[in-house]
């Protein structure tokens, strides 16, 4: 299961963080990935964490802005929202997936097809 929090309003150019807790996974290791979904546009991938190798990856629109962690001690990872615009406004998710051995973050990542998909939280970015 997975359970996201943390979303809420902002103006532009200010922060948030969004929180995924995870629990009952199986597998050696997992990929947690943020993905967001605006009115009346598909949904897209955010970012990407592996926690068999601690990388990590980025779409464009939020590269340099977002970043995704872990803490292993509570079994969650986070996604730190920095410099933030209107157009990050959306229902962003989290989801994840068990694996077993190493994987590397990349630009599939964001599309790959993940097993379990927490609620959607919603961040509301104003100007």
């Amino acid at each position: 299961q997975l359970q996201a929090s943390g979303g809420g309003s902002a103006q532009a150019g200010g922060s948030l963080r969004l929180s995924c807790e995870a629990s009952g996974f199986t597998s050696d290791n997992y990929v947690v990935g943020w993905f967001r979904q605006a009115p009346g546009k598909e949904r897209e991938g955010v970012s990407c964490f592996s926690s068999s190798d601690g990388s990590t990856y980025y779409a464009g629109s939020v590269k340099g802005r977002f970043t995704t962690s872990s803490d292993n001690a509570k079994n969650t990872v986070y996604l730190q929202m920095t410099s933030l615009k209107p157009e990050d406004t959306a229902v962003y998710y989290c989801a994840a997936k068990g694996i077993f051995g190493n994987y590397y973050c990349n630009p599939y990542s964001l599309s790959t097809k993940m097993n379990y998909w927490g609620q959607g939280t919603q961040v509301t970015v104003s100007s």
